[in-house]
């Protein structure tokens, strides 16, 4: 593949970081931070600018936590609004087309147009067009992945795709920064990086392994096949190039399964050939989230955005699995007091007469 030149003016010509500034505060709108670059928005673009120009920008210190996430506790590394989130928005706008361009159809995650919903669709269609082929599944996960990440074989491969010096020493500049190994959860450029990084990979699944249905969200991956054998084979292979070419070890927890004798858990879901229902932590979170409306209500305490937007997130995963009966059980009954809280948001206040759920 030919690779890639005079990008870096493009990052900091201001009507991308105007762009940029605009896509990473959806969301964030009321943090403070974002109010101050709201408040005098040319101020602090024009320094930015001038920050990229002349070489002199230098990603700030971290602030480090962490967070728990389902059963795993992730540290998180989180940068000032201003500069480094309004920077790595604007580099991936403009490299984000020939990154993706490097990987396959059946990679996602953190992927505009590559979420959690075409990896459902996706696999759905591969249970239903060919359940011959996907009578077996095994699903692998590579142990602490982004800290295993090596930025030196990182670089290689952003050097494989841009020519740009002055774009690699921004990148170089970026994935100098962290002050641990590998790669920072929660910088938006490290998304990329982490489907990057994995990309050499997905291809030899598909152009040497010959594996039909492959799937990837970041580190965790999904191979059906037709037999046991096929995939016991394949998970030599894998643990392998993942280690020599990549540093990578696979989790002793990958697992080898007939699809239809404990489903396929993927993307929040749990996948039979004829049958779609919601991973277990998402169901608890639903009730968990319900009864904290119920609460709210009948005790006249107000929703907040948090519950707000955490109960249209869930309805989603509810509408698009056989688990209707958490909708008709949990939500159903607290639609109405969901949807005033709405009118009141985005309209202004009206006035409702509560009671008991």
């Amino acid at each position: 593949m030919k690779r890639v030149g005079d990008l870096y003016e493009k990052i900091y010509d201001i009507d991308n970081l105007r762009l940029a500034h605009k896509q990473a505060r959806k969301g964030k709108s009321f943090y403070t931070e974002v109010k101050l670059v709201d408040q005098n928005e040319d101020e602090y673009l024009y320094k930015l600018q001038d920050m990229l120009k002349n070489k002199t920008y230098r990603t700030s210190e971290y602030e480090i936590f962490e967070k728990q996430e389902g059963s795993k506790l992730r540290k998180i590394y989180k940068l000032p609004y201003f500069p480094d989130r309004i920077c790595q928005w604007a580099i991936i706008q403009v490299i984000e087309p020939y990154l993706l361009r490097t990987l396959t159809d059946d990679t996602y995650s953190a992927l505009h147009g590559r979420g959690v919903e075409r990896a459902r669709k996706k696999v759905v269609r591969a249970l239903k067009t060919d359940p011959e082929g996907t009578e077996w599944c095994l699903k692998v996960d590579v142990k602490k992945y982004y800290p295993s990440i090596k930025v030196d074989k990182l670089k290689l491969k952003y050097r494989r795709l841009f020519k740009d010096n002055d774009l690699l020493w921004l990148l170089d500049e970026i994935l100098d920064s962290n002050p641990d190994s590998g790669v920072p959860i929660g910088n938006y450029i490290s998304q990329y990086s982490g489907n990057i990084y994995l990309s050499d990979f997905d291809h030899r699944v598909k152009e040497v392994y010959h594996v039909k249905h492959y799937f990837r969200y970041m580190d965790d991956m999904v191979f059906f096949a037709k037999t046991k054998e096929e995939l016991q084979a394949l998970v030599v292979e894998i643990k392998e190039y993942l280690w020599n070419e990549l540093g990578l070890t696979v989790k002793d927890s990958w697992s080898l399964f007939r699809a239809d004798d404990r489903g396929l858990d993927f993307v929040g879901y749990v996948f039979t050939h004829d049958n779609i229902r919601i991973r277990k932590s998402i169901a608890l979170s639903i009730k968990r989230t319900s009864s904290t409306i119920r609460y709210r209500v009948n005790n006249d305490i107000e929703l907040n955005r948090t519950l707000y937007f955490r109960f249209n997130s869930l309805q989603g995963w509810i509408k698009h699995s056989h688990s209707g009966w958490l909708k008709i059980k949990y939500f159903d009954i607290i639609e109405y007091y969901v949807d005033e809280y709405h009118d009141k948001y985005l309209i202004g206040e009206k006035n409702g007469k509560r009671r008991c759920i």
